[in-house]
C-alpha cells in the first residue's frame, strides 16, 4: 500500500507541460537542472516522454548506435529526418533537438537554412543542433532568420573528428578555452538556444555556465553547468565498448538482453515454448 501511495505522488509531481525553450530559460533562471538524452526511435522516445526526460536529443550519435559506423560523418539528413519522425510521433511533453548531420550546414549558410527547414516541416521537431563557433555563424544566423531555434555544440565536436585526430579532452589550453568562451558568447549573441558542452575541463564548463544567460548543457564538463546529457545506449549499457570516464551506467541491458534471448533459445529447441497457454 505504501509503495503504490509513493508511485502515485510521484507520478503526480510529474510535470506535464510541453517543454519549450523559453522553459529551459527558466530552468537555468531558477536553477532547476536540464535532464537531456539521445532517443533515435518510437519506443525508446515514448518511454524517455512518460519518465520526464526534459530534452530528448535526437543525436547523429544514431550513426554509431544505430547504424554501427564509427564515425558520426556517415549519417545522412534523410537519416536524420527519418529518426526524427519516428521520435516526433512518441513525444508529448519533452523539447526534441535534432542535429544537423555533417555537410548539412558547414560553409553554405543556404544550404544550412534548406536542412534546417526540412528537418523543421518532415518532423515537427522543436529545434536543431549544430557544431561549431565563429566558424558556422553565418549559418546559425541564417537559420535563426527563419524563426528555427538552434542549440549550439562546443568543445569537442564529433563531426570534426578527422581535425582533431583524437576524442581528447579539449580546451585545456588557454587559448582553446579563450576561443570556447568567446564562441559560446557569439553563439548567445547570435540568439541561440542552449550551448552543448561536450568533454571539456568542469572549471571552464562552470565559467561558461556562469557568463551566459542561455543554458548550458555538458557530458563531460563537470556538474557545474545547467544541465546533463548522455548517449541512451550508453547509459543503459547497451553498448559496451565506450567506456570514458563522463559515462555513468545505470543499467546493463546488454547482459539482460543476452539472457533473455538465451533463454528463448533454449526454450525453443526444447519444445519449451509454445506451451499449451502459448497456443491457440
Amino acid at each position: 500500500m505504501q509503495s503504490f501511495i509513493l508511485e502515485t505522488m510521484y507520478s503526480a509531481q510529474k510535470p506535464s507541460a510541453k517543454v519549450t525553450t523559453q522553459t529551459l530559460r527558466k530552468m537555468k533562471a531558477a536553477g532547476e537542472k536540464i535532464a537531456m538524452l539521445t532517443a533515435y526511435d518510437y519506443s525508446f522516445a515514448k518511454l524517455l516522454d512518460e519518465s520526464g526526460i526534459d530534452v530528448i536529443l535526437v543525436g547523429d550519435s544514431a550513426a554509431n548506435v544505430m547504424a554501427g559506423h564509427v564515425t558520426t560523418l556517415p549519417i545522412s539528413l534523410d537519416q536524420m529526418i527519418y529518426h526524427g519522425c519516428s521520435v516526433m510521433r512518441a513525444v508529448k511533453r519533452a523539447l526534441v533537438a535534432i542535429d544537423l548531420p555533417f555537410g548539412s550546414y558547414q560553409g553554405d549558410s543556404r544550404e544550412a537554412l534548406r536542412s534546417a527547414i526540412r528537418i523543421m516541416k518532415e518532423t515537427g521537431a522543436d529545434c536543431v543542433k549544430l557544431e561549431g563557433g565563429r566558424e558556422v555563424a553565418e549559418s546559425v544566423t541564417k537559420i535563426l532568420s527563419a524563426g528555427i531555434p538552434v542549440i549550439g555544440h562546443l568543445g569537442l565536436t564529433p563531426q570534426s573528428i578527422n581535425k582533431f585526430g583524437t576524442y581528447v579532452v579539449r580546451a585545456t589550453g588557454q587559448e582553446e578555452a579563450d576561443r570556447l568562451v568567446e564562441d559560446a558568447r557569439l553563439l548567445e549573441e547570435l540568439g541561440c538556444t542552449a550551448v552543448v558542452l561536450e568533454k571539456v575541463p568542469a572549471d571552464l564548463a562552470a565559467r561558461v555556465a556562469g557568463l551566459l544567460k542561455i543554458p548550458v548543457i555538458g557530458i563531460g564538463a563537470g556538474p557545474g553547468v545547467d544541465g546533463q546529457v548522455l548517449v541512451l545506449h550508453d547509459m543503459l549499457g547497451i553498448t559496451q565498448g565506450f567506456s570514458p570516464r563522463f559515462l555513468r551506467r545505470y543499467h546493463n541491458l546488454a547482459q539482460e538482453i543476452n539472457k533473455s534471448v538465451s533463454s528463448y533459445i533454449e526454450d525453443v529447441k526444447s519444445l519449451n515454448f509454445p506451451n499449451a497457454n502459448e497456443q491457440y
